[in-house]
């Protein structure tokens, strides 16, 4: 490997890691602060959040931004210690990285394609990852300079030669060490619970969150919605869209909470449409969520057949896979809609309607939820924070 393509690779890896770092801690805010706004989330289309929330964003419980950081961590040790071995070694480390990279690259197409096609989400720091990942794997297939096939018989004796070395020992001990821990103590997000599935049991905050949260919100500023609570203490209104991933997470997160409330005179919930497209939404103009429009109307229309929840159900299930044409469909087959085109312009009116008042509140994102006229500009925080907030307002003298 010649001192350039170590120094490429060098400089890529340490982008790679930058941007995976700050994915890293932009995800694990969004879990944990109920306050968080991510510097990264301009509008509906470039966000980070949308990526980090999503379906696509996490597996098996890892989140994507977590895996990067391990893959660049191991190519600078690769490049950087691995760079510095005997000539031997040296010679099949861009080899090594090049096998690595040829799999991350894999995977940078698959998010691409989930980001840009099924999300149609545009994530800066997602982008400037994936240039990393191909930066390492065209400089380290550049630099491998004998047949890969030829890589299974050479890795035993390299293996053999860094195992001899203290220092290669250590720094694989913490790589694998450090991994661990962070995967075990990262935040876990709300189990995605299927539809018709109980929810999950909400864990209760302990007294000094409880109370770091009641000081956080009581000084948070309010403002008057035209909603009426029908004698209701708390009322939570909620302004979503069935093509935000975001959403998607939110309705599952609340199952627990909605659950809990069902039965309280007292705790009012009230969902409102506002659509990322400009059909039905003059807000979103720019908006690129193709079928939102017609999916807000076909949940407007079920519910006069009382099958609104299944529409929602269906909606949120196939939510990557929506398009116009397949909402149409499901209406009349789960919303038992006989006449969509014929109820659609009446049903468009109600979408319009919520979504000129959410623009009027300073509705900017999907989903942003009012809690008694507060806004939760994080969109979604955890469920238990959610239930702790309707128990402040409860308590509170009105």
């Amino acid at each position: 490997m010649t001192p350039l393509s170590r120094k490429l690779l060098l400089a890529f890896a340490a982008l790679g890691l930058a941007a995976s770092a700050t994915s890293s801690y932009v995800h694990y805010k969004l879990l944990t602060d109920p306050g968080y706004s991510s510097f990264c989330d301009v509008n509906a289309t470039v966000s980070c959040a949308q990526a980090y929330l999503s379906a696509y964003g996490s597996f098996w419980g890892v989140p994507v931004a977590l895996a990067g950081v391990f893959f660049f961590v191991l190519i600078l040790l690769l490049a950087g210690v691995g760079g510095r071995s005997t000539s031997t070694v040296r010679d099949s480390i861009p080899a090594y990285i090049f096998a690595l990279s040829t799999l991350g690259l894999a995977f940078v197409l698959y998010l691409g394609w989930a980001s840009y096609v099924q999300l149609k989400t545009f994530c800066v720091l997602c982008a400037l990852t994936y240039a990393a990942v191909i930066g390492v794997f065209i400089v380290s297939g550049g630099a491998t300079t004998f047949p890969m096939t030829t890589l299974p018989r050479r890795a035993p004796r390299d293996l053999r030669a860094l195992s001899s070395s203290p220092i290669a020992l250590v720094l694989a001990l913490l790589f694998v060490a450090s991994a661990g821990t962070v995967i075990a103590y990262f935040p876990r997000e709300a189990p995605r619970a299927a539809a018709g599935s109980a929810p999950a049991p909400i864990e209760p905050l302990t007294a000094q969150q409880r109370a770091d949260l009641e000081k956080w919100w009581l000084v948070q500023p309010a403002v008057s919605i035209p909603i009426p609570s029908d004698g209701a203490k708390v009322t939570i209104v909620g302004f979503s869209d069935f093509q935000c991933p975001s959403c998607r997470l939110g309705h599952q997160t609340y199952r627990g909470v909605v659950a809990k409330h069902a039965g309280n005179n007292q705790v009012r919930f009230v969902f409102k449409h506002f659509p990322l497209e400009g059909e039905c939404n003059v807000n979103a103009l720019n908006g690129n969520h193709y079928a939102a429009c017609e999916a807000a109307a076909a949940v407007v229309m079920a519910r006069a057949n009382g099958k609104a929840e299944q529409m929602t159900e269906w909606l949120y299930a196939n939510q990557p896979s929506l398009t116009a044409a397949s909402v149409r469909q499901a209406a009349q087959s789960v919303g038992g809609v006989a006449d969509f085109a014929g109820g659609y312009a009446r049903a468009l009116e109600e979408v319009k309607a919520d979504s000129t008042l959410g623009g009027q509140l300073g509705v900017s994102s999907t989903p942003t939820f009012f809690v008694n006229g507060h806004k939760l500009v994080a969109g979604i925080i955890p469920a238990n924070y959610m239930d702790a907030l309707i128990e402040i307002e409860l308590s509170r003298e009105k």
